[in-house]
């Protein structure tokens, strides 16, 4: 991970709106891995997607911006909650996974 340990942060996110079967969880995981993020991403029963994700600023920034206005094609995103943002002095996971 190239961020500077002061500058880590995370939060837990849903997505609501078309993001299941429209393979926004890879997509999405895919996103992740390109900008740095580690954490998780997985379908809920409800029909959103849920997780968790932590890297620099800038990265958790841009992986929020995808989440809520970019997403996958086809997919349609009707909005982004993001919950516990916080800043962190380590990562808590190694990658970024999708769950099932």
């Amino acid at each position: 991970m190239a961020a500077n340990q002061g500058d880590l942060k995370g939060c837990s996110f849903e997505v609501y709106g078309r993001v299941q079967g429209v393979c926004f969880r890879k997509y999405a995981s895919h996103f992740a891995k390109a900008n740095g993020i580690v954490g998780w991403i997985k379908n809920t029963e409800n029909g959103t997607v849920t997780g968790e994700c932590e890297g620099s600023s800038v990265g958790v920034d841009a992986f929020k911006h995808w989440l809520c206005n970019v997403g996958s094609p086809n997919s349609h995103i009707d909005k982004c909650q993001f919950k516990n943002e916080r800043k962190i002095s380590q990562l808590h996971f190694k990658g970024f996974n999708i769950r099932h």
